[in-house]
């Protein structure tokens, strides 16, 4: 009779699952000696669980699952998504001051580019809404530096031809025209680096203004800069569907 396998996954992995922190900060703490399993100190972040056997403290308490926690904030420019920045510029987690939960960003919005910013301690709920295999629209609004030709904003539907390869067909819609530059919006299905910046330069322009305004069915609503909220639960349901 073929024996069942049991579910094993690394230390550090265990860990950043449980919601208590990343990896990164996982393995810090078990290097540090902070992490028994099955009563005794193992300080190698790759040690396999059993996660049907083995006992798991951190601390000295029995690891707990969080409670998961998912957050709608409308970043501003100025600030970035890492949670420490050398430069000490200021962070997203400057915004979050009221949420003693240890959260992560979905996705990643550049200093320079404001809107919707998911961010939750649920890192299963986060890896699918970043993949790109699940088809999840991102949607922004976008200024370029110049009047925009039928044929420019063609090629963005169409996709376009980048350093990491070509990008996926787009929806683009031109808003208006004011002055020399044009207002668009465009929706995405992938998420690479500074991807809508690096598009509108790929057909002779630049992103003067870049806002985020929706993923999948959430929207920023009127929800005020800088300000967050939970998401409601019809919320979630629409993001994991």
């Amino acid at each position: 009779m073929e024996q069942k396998k049991r579910p094993l996954k690394t230390l550090e992995r265990v860990i950043s699952k449980a919601g208590l922190g990343s990896r990164t900060d996982a393995r810090g703490w078990i290097h540090a000696g902070k992490v028994e399993v099955n009563g005794h100190v193992v300080e190698n972040p790759d040690h396999w669980i059993d996660m049907e056997r083995d006992r798991v403290s951190f601390d000295g308490k029995p690891l707990e699952r969080q409670e998961r926690i998912y957050i709608l904030l409308y970043k501003p420019t100025g600030y970035i998504t890492t949670y420490k920045d050398p430069d000490n510029r200021p962070t997203v987690y400057d915004l979050l001051k009221d949420v003693d939960t240890f959260i992560v960003p979905v996705g990643r919005l550049d200093l320079d580019t404001s809107g919707l910013l998911i961010l939750t301690n649920d890192t299963q709920f986060a890896e699918r809404i970043m993949n790109p295999d699940f088809h999840v629209p991102k949607t922004y609004l976008v200024k370029a530096s110049a009047l925009l030709t039928e044929e420019q904003l063609q090629q963005l539907r169409k996709g376009v031809e980048l350093a990491d390869g070509p990008t996926r067909a787009a929806k683009v819609t031109r808003l208006r025209d004011s002055g020399k530059y044009t207002h668009l919006e465009i929706t995405l299905t992938e998420g690479r680096n500074r991807q809508v910046r690096r598009m509108i330069e790929a057909i002779g322009a630049r992103v003067m203004k870049l806002v985020r305004v929706r993923i999948g069915d959430i929207a920023i609503g009127d929800l005020p800069i800088g300000e967050w909220r939970l998401l409601t639960r019809q919320e979630l349901t629409k993001l994991r569907q």
